[in-house]
């Protein structure tokens, strides 16, 4: 089947708080055999991911995507680009998404994913979101987690910590962040279609840069540990993908960080070569990509006591 050919919905949720995000859904042809949410990554947005959400919908797994706070068509007039909140906000905003999923739906296995600034999000909201919710998650994902930016793109601590006391006084000011195009990817023309889109649009808050970073320090000191036991039947699944030749998203952290997580079932999978937009990669390797994720999945999707008698 035409990856155009699969079936897609697009709605919008309201917020406890009034806000209206962005959803949009891509459904198999037949009953789901799994459900993932993603989360998408910064000046990003949940249609940046065509192929790997149409090619999770043909292996019969159903995703659920929206755009986040202060992006994409979330976004409804220009003062609220970047304007995420603070951490709590973001939490709190999946957690509306996640509870908001069809109930009819319930038995179907779920799983959380994130890219980027949404993998580090997933990651936080594995480990600090409320129990009841995560308790209904099969395991996560990462699809190039951000942790830490290369060596090389560190700001300087005395910059980080001027923008967080910055960020007390003037929480909603914008900041430009520009994000190298050329670091995302090994196709030219996905560069060229991310620079072109007007919803990405390199904007931050001070304060929701500040949650970013105290989020991604948070995890890289280990402030904030992702534990056994936290998803469904009492376990902690995680997979984790990421290219050896990643500009925006540290490698060598997120293999350490890797290495730090203490739970059985966990997998790393290496991308040699590869840069930061895997599920965007060219050629065949977008290919492996969606097939590496769909395959991790629906080994994952059975019943419980299936999983507890294979680890």
């Amino acid at each position: 089947m035409d990856k155009d050919t699969v079936q897609t919905e697009e709605g919008w949720l309201t917020t406890p708080d009034g806000h209206k995000l962005y959803t949009k859904m891509w459904m198999p042809n037949t009953a789901p055999k799994a459900r993932v949410v993603c989360l998408h990554g910064f000046s990003d947005h949940c249609n940046m991911y065509p192929f790997l959400f149409s090619s999770l919908a043909q292996e019969g797994i159903k995703v659920y995507s929206f755009d986040q706070r202060g992006w994409g068509r979330s976004v409804h007039e220009p003062r609220q680009r970047g304007l995420t909140g603070p951490t709590e906000q973001v939490m709190e905003d999946l957690t509306t998404f996640i509870t908001a999923l069809p109930q009819s739906e319930q038995d179907v296995p779920l799983f959380l994913m994130g890219h980027s600034m949404g993998g580090g999000e997933a990651i936080v909201y594995a480990a600090t979101g409320p129990r009841e919710v995560v308790s209904r998650i099969r395991g996560v994902l990462l699809d190039a987690p951000f942790i830490s930016l290369p060596p090389s793109e560190m700001p300087w601590k005395s910059t980080i910590a001027l923008g967080r006391l910055a960020s007390r006084f003037m929480p909603h000011r914008p900041l430009l962040q520009k994000l190298d195009s050329s670091s995302m990817c090994r196709d030219p023309d996905v560069c060229q279609a991310w620079l072109d889109d007007p919803l990405c649009h390199d904007t931050g808050t001070l304060e929701g840069l500040a949650g970013f970073m105290d989020r991604s320090f948070g995890l890289k000191e280990g402030r904030i540990l992702l534990e056994e036991g936290l998803c469904e039947g009492g376990k902690t699944r995680l997979w984790v993908g990421h290219g050896t030749k990643d500009g925006l998203a540290d490698y060598d952290v997120i293999r350490r960080w890797y290495e730090g997580v203490h739970v059985d079932d966990k997998e790393l999978r290496t991308y040699e070569g590869w840069y930061h937009k895997l599920h965007s990669e060219p050629g065949e390797d977008k290919v492996q990509f969606a097939r590496d994720v769909a395959t991790w999945v629906l080994d994952r999707a059975g019943p419980i006591s299936d999983m507890k008698s294979k680890l």
